[in-house]
C-alpha cells in the first residue's frame, strides 16, 4: 500500500509539530510493510532521496512569501502524491479549495483537520474568513478525517454531520540530557544565559502569538517577584504582537529577568531546557492536542497551563490551571513555597502520557484506520468488478436473443 503524507516541511523534522509526526509516523509504517512518500519544501539541503527507507519528494520552488509558498507547495504535493500513491494523508487544510485534486484522479484523500484556525485571533476577517471556508472545502471534499484531539473530534462532527476519527498527536520518552550551560554558550552570545542554574528557571516553548497567551504568562511571572528567570524559547510571528509583550516587560521593569532565547531547533538543546526546569508554562489555547505539552509531561515537568477544554482533555488534574496573570502569581508563590509537595503531579502527567501518547501506540491507530479503509476500498472495487461482469453478460445475453 502506498501512502502519502504531505502539508509539512518535510523530514526529517527541524520545525513544528506536523514535521515531527511525519517523521516518527512514516517511519513506523515503514516498517509495518508501507510504502510511505514524504513532500519536503525546496528549500530543503541536501535533498537526499529517502529517510529511514521514507521516499522523499521536493517542490521544485525555495521558500518566498509563506502564505503564498505553502499553498502552491501544498498543490504540488496532492498533484504530486495522487500520481504515485493510493492514498494521500494531508496534515492541514490551507489548501482545502484544491482537495478535489485527488478525486480526479480516484484517489482516496485523508485529512488531518489540525485546531480551529479561524478563529484564531492573529489573523484578521478576511484571513477568518479564507480560513473558515478553507476548512469546510477541506471536510466535505475530504474521504476521512482525522482530528488529534476529542474536542476537535466531537465540533467536526457537530458542525459538519461528518463522521471524524480521533487519533492523538505522540510523544516518546527522550534520552538523559544533563544540565550543561557550556552547550548554551556555544550557540548564544556570552552572558545570555547569565546565572541561569538548573532547577532555577520556568519555561516557555511556543509560538509567540496571543493564542499561547505569552502576554499573560509573562505578566503574571514578573507580578511574582520570583528570584527565578523565565526562558522564552520560539519566535514573535507579529511585530505588532512583540511590541505589547515588550511593553508588559517594560511596565513591569522585567529585562533582566526573561531570557528570549528565539526558536531552538535542536533537539538535544530542547530536551535539556525541559529537563532541567523548575516548571513549565503551557499557554496553548487555539484548539488540538499540543506537541510543546506533551514533551513536557514526558519530561516530568510541573505544567502551569492555560485552562481551557482542550489542555484539561490532556493532562486532566495533574497539572496547575490558569485563568489570568493574577491566578499565574498565586500558582508561583504556591510552588516556591514547597515543590516537592507537588511530586505527584510529576508522577501524574508521565503516567498520563506514555499510557495514552506513544508514538507506537499512535502508528497502530494509524495501521487499523488505513488498513480499514483499504478493505473497503477493495470492496468496493470488487462490487464494482462483479457489476461490471453481470452488465457484461447481459450485453452478451441480449445480443443471442
Amino acid at each position: 500500500m502506498k501512502i502519502a503524507i504531505i502539508g509539512s516541511r518535510g523530514i526529517p523534522a527541524k520545525y513544528g509539530g506536523f514535521e515531527t509526526f511525519a517523521d516518527e509516523i512514516s517511519k513506523r509504517l515503514v516498517a509495518k510493510g508501507y510504502e510511505v512518500y514524504v513532500s519536503c519544501e525546496g528549500g530543503t539541503v541536501p535533498k537526499i532521496p529517502e529517510y529511514n527507507n521514507v521516499y522523499l519528494f521536493y517542490f521544485p520552488l525555495k521558500p518566498f512569501c509563506r502564505v503564498i509558498y505553502e499553498t502552491i507547495y501544498d498543490v504540488y504535493s496532492l498533484i504530486k502524491s495522487s500520481f504515485i500513491c493510493d492514498y494521500i494523508y494531508m496534515l492541514g487544510h490551507g489548501a482545502g479549495f484544491f482537495f478535489f485534486i485527488p478525486k480526479i484522479f480516484k484517489k482516496k484523500l485523508f485529512v488531518n483537520v489540525d485546531g480551529i484556525e479561524w478563529r484564531r485571533d492573529k489573523y484578521n476577517r478576511i484571513e477568518k474568513l479564507i480560513l473558515y471556508f478553507s476548512e469546510t472545502f477541506a471536510v466535505y471534499l475530504s474521504d476521512v478525517i482525522i482530528a488529534d484531539s476529542t474536542e476537535i473530534n466531537k465540533y467536526i462532527e457537530r458542525k459538519y454531520k461528518k463522521k471524524s476519527n480521533y487519533i492523538s498527536y505522540g510523544v516518546d520518552i527522550p534520552p538523559i540530557e544533563p544540565w550543561d550551560p557550556s552547550r548554551l554558550s556555544a550557540v548564544y552570545p556570552e552572558g545570555t544565559f547569565k546565572d541561569l542554574k538548573e532547577d532555577n528557571y520556568y519555561l516557555i516553548v511556543a509560538r509567540l502569538e496571543p493564542e499561547n497567551n505569552i502576554h499573560m504568562i509573562i505578566e503574571g511571572f514578573l507580578l511574582s517577584g520570583t528570584d527565578r528567570k523565565l526562558v522564552v524559547t520560539g519566535n514573535f510571528l507579529s511585530k505588532k504582537y512583540e511590541s505589547f509583550v515588550k511593553n508588559i516587560i517594560d511596565r513591569h521593569k522585567g529585562h533582566d529577568r526573561i531570557i528570549f532565547t528565539g526558536g531552538i531547533y535542536k533537539k538535544d538543546l530542547l530536551n535539556m531546557l525541559r529537563q532541567n526546569c523548575f516548571a513549565y508554562f503551557h499557554g496553548h489555547s487555539a484548539g488540538g492536542t499540543n506537541p510543546s505539552l506533551l514533551e513536557a509531561m514526558i519530561m516530568k515537568n510541573i505544567i502551569i497551563a492555560h485552562n481551557n477544554k482542550y489542555n484539561r482533555e490532556v493532562c486532566l488534574d495533574n497539572v496547575f490551571y490558569y485563568n489570568s496573570p493574577e491566578e499565574i502569581l498565586d500558582i508561583i508563590a504556591s510552588i516556591e513555597k514547597d515543590s516537592a509537595k507537588y511530586e505527584n503531579l510529576k508522577e501524574g502527567v508521565f503516567e498520563r502520557v506514555t499510557s495514552f501518547y506513544s508514538w507506537n501506540s499512535i502508528a497502530e491507530k494509524y495501521d487499523d484506520l488505513f488498513l480499514k479503509e483499504h478493505c473497503e476500498f477493495l470492496k468496493e472495487q470488487d462490487k464494482f468488478s462483479k457489476k461490471k461482469d453481470e452488465l457484461f453478460q447481459e450485453k452478451i445475453g441480449a445480443e443471442n436473443q
